[in-house]
């Protein structure tokens, strides 16, 4: 019963980070600013720290089935 919730948070976090990484690094390979403001290395880090900390709080989810 309380599975349903964990795998909808789990899949919702998985495509958040799998897409905010996949957005960074196609920005970083075309050499297009990531935010705009900031400089390109200190977005860049910021969005991929992001997308992996998204994805660690997935894996986390799915542990908890």
């Amino acid at each position: 019963m309380e599975n349903g919730p964990a795998i909808f948070a789990g899949s919702v976090f998985a495509l958040f980070g799998a897409a905010l990484l996949l957005w960074t690094g196609v920005r970083v390979h075309h050499r297009l600013p990531v935010a705009d403001g900031m400089r390109q290395a200190a977005s860049a880090t910021l969005a991929t720290l992001a997308g992996a900390v998204t994805l660690a709080l997935a894996v986390w989810c799915f542990t908890r089935i």
